[in-house]
């Protein structure tokens, strides 16, 4: 029998080789050795070059454009591993972690996605969604490793790479900043398993200077999503939530208008979840 990782780890990136390194060199000495896939989302700052002649071991996916989170797909397509771990630039998977994640998917076959425990920062502070997904709002189905969920944080998460194809990966349409949603529900539409696995364990050290932009795509991401999938009362109450959380008038009119842009999209992509799921997604507000 082969001694090869199953789960490979799909780094995406843009313009932060520095970080990037720093990433890496913690997941080219995990002891599982995984096959580690950086995509790279056309950097200007010669990121393949650095890493190429700092860890030849890493394979580089060099993007024409910058996909966003749709690199993760892009790469994704291009393995032959049963499993694959996001991480961004920012962010690594603890030793062991990733045999854990093989070994709990391996038991649950109807098992899609793991989302993780996250560390974030020198100071391993738990993230407030995992903290979330460990209090178990929408309980535990009996074939799932854990509390079930409907959504993750992307560079906490392992999923089944078929099942992540099928359900059509992270839209490239999204960028970076709340696009989990929308494949979270598909998933669990086609009747997989989303669980929250806390013996799996992430680190995410965000960078001190965030992506200019993120804020307003974050909020018209949440537009896009509610409008896509959820039925019009809920998209109409999850839109006002997305607003009225943004942080300040000029982003809440940023995103609003790049939500309006991707409405013929949003109108042809529409498919709302059914009534189970619906009743699932107000039970987490």
């Amino acid at each position: 029998m082969s001694d090869r990782c199953p789960v490979a780890v799909v780094v995406v990136t843009r313009d932060r080789r520095d970080e990037l390194l720093g990433a890496l060199r913690r997941l080219v000495t995990l002891p599982e050795r995984p096959r580690v896939v950086v995509a790279d989302n056309a950097s200007s700052d010669a990121t393949a070059q650095a890493v190429r002649r700092a860890f030849p071991t890493v394979e580089v996916l060099e993007l024409p454009e910058n996909l966003g989170a749709g690199a993760r797909t892009v790469a994704a397509q291009g393995l032959d591993t049963p499993y694959v771990a996001f991480a961004d630039d920012d962010s690594w998977w603890a030793p062991g972690a990733l045999a854990r994640a093989a070994a709990v998917l391996g038991a649950h076959p109807r098992l899609a996605l793991l989302a993780a425990r996250v560390l974030v920062g020198p100071g391993e502070r738990l993230d407030p969604v995992s903290a979330g997904m460990a209090n178990a709002p929408l309980g535990r189905d009996p074939d799932l490793p854990g509390p079930s969920v409907l959504g993750f944080v992307a560079c906490g998460a392992v999923a089944r790479r078929d099942a992540f194809l099928a359900a059509g990966g992270f839209d490239a349409r999204f960028g970076v900043g709340g696009e989990e949603e929308v494949l979270a529900l598909d998933l669990a539409a086609a009747g997989w398993g989303l669980a929250y696995v806390d013996d799996v364990v992430a680190h995410h050290h965000p960078a001190r200077v965030g992506r200019g932009g993120r804020s307003e795509r974050e909020v018209r991401n949440a537009l896009w999503s509610a409008w896509l999938r959820r039925s019009p009362a809920d998209a109409v109450a999850r839109s006002g939530a997305a607003l009225r959380g943004a942080r300040s008038p000029a982003v809440r009119a940023r995103a609003l208008r790049g939500a309006v842009r991707g409405l013929p999209w949003v109108l042809r992509e529409r498919r709302p979840v059914g009534p189970d799921l619906e009743r699932a997604l107000r039970t987490l507000g």
